[in-house]
């Protein structure tokens, strides 16, 4: 009995994978709003009643791509920062590493990017299996910041007085061990991170940037000291 259940089990992780793999296809040439369990159905010669077995509903499916999504960028991001971590390298050029790879992922995974970070699925309400997948990238992020100030090696950023509270409630939610001045940069680092990646990927550079990957990594290093990493010999 053990080796039906495994061979079903294989069959249906063999299936799901197949599944979302078309509906990954539909996303690139339809977007994510015209996303039909119809059509992914047809295109693998299913009838719709078998692939409800394995995703009930379209925004069931949207779902799995979100957190396959999210789960691949916060991979990569993860990948990064290990591969830094067996040298003695520097904060701010593990940051600019860890957000080079986020921005490689990106490009060459465009339309689970947009799927992530651009406009929203009418109609869809994301549910909470897609927080912790989602907060990877930014939980590396401050990892790293977090460590440097363990290790005495960053510099306070100015925070204003209006935000001194909202700072300490982000600390207690989801950054402990980091002061508030560099959580609240560490937001607004993080949104600009993804606001550059978003800017090269949906065009806005075309006829206005070049050297893309150059001007990524110097706003990178730029943002890493802004919530307080240190360059390579900086007392």
């Amino acid at each position: 009995m053990s080796t039906i259940r495994g061979a079903r089990e294989r069959a249906r992780i063999e299936v799901t994978a197949a599944i979302k793999d078309e509906a990954r296809k539909q996303l690139a040439e339809e977007g994510a709003p015209k996303l039909s369990l119809r059509a992914v159905a047809r295109e693998l010669g299913m009838v719709s009643s078998a692939l409800y077995r394995y995703f009930p509903s379209r925004d069931d499916l949207l779902t799995a791509l979100i957190v396959d999504a999210f789960d691949a960028i916060g991979a990569a991001a993860e990948q990064a920062v290990a591969e830094q971590a067996a040298g003695e390298v520097p904060p701010a050029e593990r940051w600019v590493a860890v957000s080079c790879a986020v921005r490689e992922w990106a490009l060459a995974h465009p339309h689970e990017y947009a799927l992530i970070y651009g406009s929203p699925v009418p109609g869809y309400i994301a549910p909470m299996d897609t927080v912790g997948p989602a907060a990877r990238v930014g939980l590396v992020l401050i990892d790293i910041v977090r460590g440097a100030f363990r290790a005495g090696d960053l510099t306070l950023p100015p925070l204003a007085d209006e935000l001194r509270a909202d700072a300490e409630r982000m600390v207690a939610d989801f950054a402990e061990g980091v002061p508030p001045e560099s959580v609240a940069a560490l937001v607004a680092a993080w949104a600009q991170l993804f606001g550059l990646i978003s800017f090269e990927l949906f065009g806005q550079y075309n006829r206005v940037v070049e050297e893309r990957e150059a001007l990524f990594r110097q706003t990178a290093g730029e943002l890493a000291r802004s919530v307080g990493l240190r360059d390579a010999g900086t007392a």
